[in-house]
């Protein structure tokens, strides 16, 4: 007689138990050495016990037809084989062969030997698939073509024949599809396996990177910080005060105030094209030849043009820096300044509501070779103030992507005039972070005030 529907959920609830079982076997220590092909001997042997007792299970639990069992026998060995190698493959086999052959009756011999081959030709499939796990299609073709050759040495070895074609007839078919579906499914669990393993692996990666990075930008950050002055120096007839504001970790804006001979002081802020570290690097050399020259030449505008020429011939990236400098000397209270492409600082004179715009008198360092730079001369006397910023000041935008821009600027300044320099820079970044609400800063902003007192 046919096996029933009741028969084929008896095979399926074998499957049910066998997949909880596998689940379980894949999350342990052992399979994971398989999978990873670095099996020890004590996984070896825990292996080979399990998926030969789940062999022994799939005969116990099987469904008798004519005296042979609808069974799921093959199928620990064939997935021992594929996905542990010929070692756990044959063992299990063993076990669940010999186990068969000592129950008996009319197909005990080569239900015996096909679950030794099941196993032995599931370990030459991994060696097939040795730099990687078995794919689920193959696995499953495994299943189907192993059991359709369980079925020929049944054909083969038992007699007399038409009994063993009645017995292939009626099992051949629920047994093919049982092993396949089993297959199927721990193959599937394999695969995903392997899938979480790799994206567990990628995103531990990531995260490495990320923290690697991570601190290489705090040490660039703390590199670049100790580049900015410590304190502003205290001046004689003046108040200045000074802030810089990266948009990332790292910028390209820097500031300085140079002591001087002769109780004159340099004045610079600066503004790096580009962003991050190459910005921060290239800042880093720009602030100190600056400084260098600075130091060696009296008039500014000889300091612009030989910091130009050795920026020039110390960098070959392409970038540049727009830049500001002025000598104040605070005896005369007068500032002797040249602007290279830079923002035009705004001076506001006491009484006055009007601004004057300290133009470029040159163009960006490192932007053309033998460049000369002008320089001018403006007197600053108690009460003036000068505004010096770099463009993510007025280029800040809102939601609107409306930009700040140099009007909201003076505006700010003029209602924050009276007050200390400190607190007219904390003023006017606080409007700008007013003025962008949510909206990230996207670059870096950097302010310099210096008022006559």
């Amino acid at each position: 007689m046919l096996p029933g529907v009741g028969d084929f959920i008896v095979l399926f609830q074998m499957i049910c138990v066998i997949v909880v079982a596998a689940y379980f076997i894949t999350r342990c220590e052992p399979f994971t050495e398989a999978l990873e092909r670095r099996l020890s001997s004590r996984s070896t042997f825990l292996l080979i016990l399990f998926f030969g007792a789940l062999s022994v299970y799939g005969t116990l639990s099987g469904v008798s037809v004519l005296g042979s069992p609808i069974n799921v026998r093959d199928l620990g060995p064939m997935v021992a084989g594929i996905f542990c190698g010929p070692v756990v493959g044959i063992g299990a086999g063993i076990i669940g062969g010999l186990f068969r052959l000592q129950m008996g009756g009319f197909t005990a011999l080569p239900c015996s030997i096909a679950t030794v081959l099941a196993g032995l030709f599931g370990g030459a499939i991994w060696w097939v698939h040795r730099n990687g796990p078995v794919p689920v299609r193959t696995a499953v073709v495994f299943a189907v073509g192993m059991e359709v050759f369980h079925m020929g040495l049944v054909l083969l070895l038992c007699n007399p024949f038409a009994t063993a074609w009645e017995v292939v007839r009626q099992v051949g078919i629920p047994m093919i599809l049982a092993n396949a579906i089993g297959m199927f499914i721990f193959a599937l669990l394999v695969s995903n396996l392997v899938e979480e393993r790799r994206t567990k692996a990628e995103r531990d990666a990531y995260r490495g990177e990320l923290e690697r990075k991570k601190a290489e930008m705090q040490i660039a950050a703390d590199i670049q910080h100790t580049f900015l002055p410590k304190a502003i120096p205290l001046l004689k007839g003046f108040d200045l005060a000074a802030v810089s504001c990266p948009a990332r970790e790292v910028g390209g804006d820097f500031y300085d105030a140079i002591r001087l001979q002769d109780g004159k002081t340099g004045i610079v802020i600066a503004d790096v094209s580009g962003k991050s570290v190459p910005a921060a690097l290239y800042m880093a050399l720009s602030r100190t030849i600056i400084r260098a020259m600075a130091g060696w030449h009296p008039r500014v505008s000889r300091t612009l043009a030989d910091a130009n020429a050795m920026i020039l011939s110390q960098s070959d990236s392409g970038m540049f820096v727009t830049l500001f400098y002025g000598v104040l000397d605070e005896e005369k209270h007068a500032l002797t300044y040249a602007n290279a492409g830079h923002n035009p600082p705004l001076l506001l004179r006491a009484g006055s509501d009007e601004f004057v715009r300290l133009l470029p008198t040159g163009i960006a360092l490192g932007a053309i070779e033998d460049m000369e730079y002008g320089e001018e001369t403006v007197v600053i006397g108690p009460g003036d103030m000068l505004v010096l910023y770099t463009d993510g000041v007025t280029e800040a935008i809102n939601a609107a992507t409306e930009e700040f821009g140099e009007t909201r600027l003076k505006e700010t300044v003029l209602g924050l005039r009276e007050r200390p320099a400190s607190e007219i820079i904390r003023g006017v970044r606080d409007a700008v972070h007013e003025f962008a609400g949510e909206e990230p800063q996207f670059d870096d902003i950097t302010l310099m005030v210096l008022k006559g007192v």
